[in-house]
């Protein structure tokens, strides 16, 4: 069990997943006393580490000055701050609030405007790095709010991640997140398609990823993903589904502002036609999977 320093600080977690279990184990190993809550049963890992379990986010919000939520999707947010027994039940003057979920920038906004109405404040912290960087405490943290807010959250975002970035006021974050979404899928899908057409040519894909790796089109992308592409490792760190609902935000956003995004629109179709083959569960790489299949070929043998 972590010990409590003197400068412990009461800190609450919600939704304890892939990605907010060791999210959530690195604030407790920095020796904070740590209350948490989420759909399933709270990992042992923690418990014995000493979080506290809690029975509602209300309790959660009642014995913590600080409460992080990390869930799936915008309804889940809403559930966990505004449903029966939610945080905002348990909240009072001076708590803050920061969600690291992913989800809509525009009822981020309301949120934070309900939250505001009881006396507490909101910062929007969405992240970027998957399972790999939530463990490693080097993801990227994409911040909107208050810069009085920010400052007193970032000595514990540096426990989670590495890029910590104040991007501007309530929703930022979020936006933010979504323009990253829209980069990384364009980014995947063109390695796949590059990855597909020198295969089919005849050239081995792992020479010419290497070859590529050392000129202009070196990317993360093509060094990570790439490699998953031909080693047909697809166990998800960052599954199809859930960028699925990312792009989803993007093309209702653009929508919104009369932006046109149809390179997005065009990746969110390749994901709708692996979800739609029953890969909504497989590692976002695996979009390659449906250019392999309307090319009848793939990147390296299963």
């Amino acid at each position: 069990m972590t010990t409590p320093t003197t400068s412990s600080l009461n800190l609450g977690f919600i939704g304890l997943g892939i990605m907010g279990a060791p999210m959530a184990g690195h604030l407790l190993a920095a020796g904070h006393r740590l209350f948490v809550h989420t759909r399933g049963a709270v990992p042992a890992a923690l418990t014995e580490a000493g979080a506290v379990a809690c029975a509602s986010g209300r309790e959660v919000a009642e014995r913590a000055n600080i409460v992080f939520t990390m869930v799936p999707d915008t309804p889940d947010v809403e559930k966990v701050l505004f449903g029966e027994n939610g945080v905002a039940a348990g909240l009072s003057a001076g708590k803050l609030v920061v969600d690291m979920s992913s989800i809509s920038p525009i009822e981020t906004k309301q949120f934070a405007e309900r939250i505001a109405a009881l006396g507490a404040d909101y910062l929007d912290a969405p992240v970027s790095g998957g399972e790999v960087g939530a463990k490693a405490a080097s993801l990227t943290i994409m911040v909107g709010g208050s810069e009085a807010a920010f400052a007193r959250v970032q000595p514990l975002f540096a426990l989670m991640g590495k890029n910590i970035t104040h991007v501007g006021p309530v929703g930022a974050g979020q936006t933010t997140k979504v323009a990253n979404q829209i980069i990384v899928a364009l980014n995947i899908a063109a390695v796949g398609e590059a990855l597909v057409f020198a295969s089919k040519a005849g050239a081995d894909p792992a020479k010419v990823r290497q070859a590529l790796m050392g000129g202009f089109a070196s990317s993360r992308i093509l060094e990570v993903h790439g490699e998953r592409m031909i080693k047909r490792t697809f166990n998800p760190g960052f599954r199809i589904g859930l960028h699925q609902k990312d792009l989803t935000l993007a093309l209702q956003g653009a929508r919104t502002l009369g932006v046109s995004l149809p390179q997005t629109a065009n990746a969110a179709q390749l994901m709708q036609a692996c979800a739609a083959n029953g890969m909504a569960d497989l590692d976002h790489s695996a979009l390659v999977r449906a250019l392999e299949i309307m090319a009848a070929h793939t990147v390296a043998p299963d």
